[in-house]
C-alpha cells in the first residue's frame, strides 16, 4: 500500500450530491492499490418473514453516507488516513434459491476476505450473517459474536426451511463459526414463541442483555459485561438495524418497540473499538419504509464507527 491512502472525494470540489455513489464517497476497490479494509453490499432478502425491501439497503446506506467525514472526534481517529480503505461494490446472489445465495456469498467473501484485512457488509436481510462468519471463521476459527438485534435469530426453521433471516446464529453456531464461550445478542426485545426460545438460544452459545436492561442499568454496564465475556477473542459484529426503536430506524422489516436510541447503540460500538474486531454486518434496511434517510443515516454512522474501529486494531497490528 502507498504510504498515503486515497480517501473520499474531496467535498471542497466535488459536491457531496454528485460523482460515484459509494459508501462515504470512497474510492472504489479497483481504483486503489491494496485495500486494508473493504465495504461490500449483498442486495440479498429473499430470507425475510415479513417486510421486503432490504435488498435495496446497500445502496440507501451509500447514499445516507456523503455526509461522514474523515476525523471521528468520538474515537479520536481518521480511520482512512491511516488505513486503505475502499468500496468492493456489491455481492450478487441468487434471489430465487436462498441455498445456492448462501454458496455465493461465502464464496465471494473469501475471496475478498483473501485480497484485504478486514470486511464491513452492509445488507441486505440478516440471512447473510450465516455464510459471512462461514467466511470469517475460514480466516480466524471460531469468533465471537456481538449480535445486536430485536429478535434472536436463533430459531430453528420457518415453512421448514433452515437458512433464513430468522435462523443464521443456529446454523451457524451449529457448524462451530461461533465462539459459543463469548458471544452476546445486544438490544433483544419484544414477544417470543415460549420459554424455550431462550433454552435454546442460551444452548447456543449466546448471552443476552435486553433493551430493558440497557434501559435499567445504562451503557456502561452493558460495555462492562460484554467486554468480560468477549475478553480477547476475535470479534464479528452483526447489527440489524431493527436493534434501534422504530423511532430511531423506521425502516426495516420486522420492528419492535422498545429499542436503543442511535446514541446508544454508537456509545456501545465506540466502547468495544479497542477490541479486535475482525469483521461486520450491517443489514435490514428496507428504504421503502424509511422517512427522511432516518434509518440510513443511522446505519451509515454505525458503519462508520464501527470502520474507525477496524483501522485502529490494523494499526495496533502493525505497531505504529
Amino acid at each position: 500500500m502507498s504510504s498515503t491512502p486515497i480517501g473520499p472525494a474531496d467535498a471542497s470540489k466535488t459536491p457531496r450530491y454528485a460523482g460515484l455513489s459509494t459508501f462515504a464517497r470512497l474510492p472504489r476497490i479497483e481504483d486503489v492499490g491494496q485495500t486494508d479494509i473493504a465495504v461490500v453490499g449483498i442486495p440479498f432478502d429473499s430470507g425475510v418473514s415479513f417486510r421486503p425491501g432490504a435488498r435495496f439497503g446497500p445502496e440507501h446506506v451509500r447514499a445516507s453516507s456523503r455526509l461522514l467525514r474523515p476525523y471521528n472526534p468520538a474515537q479520536d481517529f481518521s480511520g482512512w488516513e491511516a488505513v486503505q480503505m475502499a468500496d468492493a461494490g456489491d455481492i450478487a446472489a441468487n434471489p430465487f434459491n436462498i441455498h445456492t445465495a448462501v454458496e455465493q456469498i461465502a464464496e465471494a467473501a473469501t475471496e475478498l476476505g483473501e485480497r484485504v484485512d478486514r470486511i464491513l457488509t452492509i445488507g441486505g436481510d440478516h440471512t447473510i450473517a450465516y455464510p459471512l462468519l462461514k467466511a470469517i471463521s475460514a480466516k480466524h476459527g471460531p469468533v465471537a459474536v456481538v449480535h445486536f438485534d430485536a429478535h434472536l435469530d436463533t430459531w430453528d426453521t420457518y415453512f421448514d426451511e433452515p437458512i433464513t433471516h430468522g435462523t443464521p446464529f443456529r446454523r451457524a453456531s451449529e457448524d462451530g463459526f461461533i465462539d459459543r464461550s463469548a458471544s452476546m445478542h445486544v438490544g433483544t426485545r419484544g414477544p417470543l414463541y415460549g420459554k424455550g426460545d431462550l433454552e435454546d438460544d442460551e444452548r447456543l452459545g449466546f448471552s443476552i442483555i435486553t433493551s430493558e436492561y440497557v434501559e435499567e442499568h445504562g451503557v456502561p454496564a452493558a460495555m462492562e459485561r460484554l467486554r468480560q465475556r468477549i475478553g480477547d477473542k476475535p470479534l464479528y459484529l452483526s447489527i440489524d438495524i431493527d436493534v434501534l426503536d422504530p423511532a430511531h430506524a423506521p425502516g426495516t422489516g420486522t420492528p419492535e418497540a422498545g429499542g436503543l436510541t442511535s446514541r446508544e447503540l454508537l456509545r456501545i460500538i465506540r466502547g468495544l473499538a479497542d477490541l479486535n474486531i475482525v469483521g461486520a454486518d450491517v443489514v435490514e434496511v428496507a428504504p421503502a419504509y424509511d422517512h427522511a434517510q432516518i434509518t440510513g443515516i443511522a446505519a451509515s454512522h454505525v458503519s462508520y464507527e464501527i470502520l474507525t474501529a477496524m483501522a485502529r486494531a490494523i494499526v495496533r497490528g502493525r505497531g505504529e
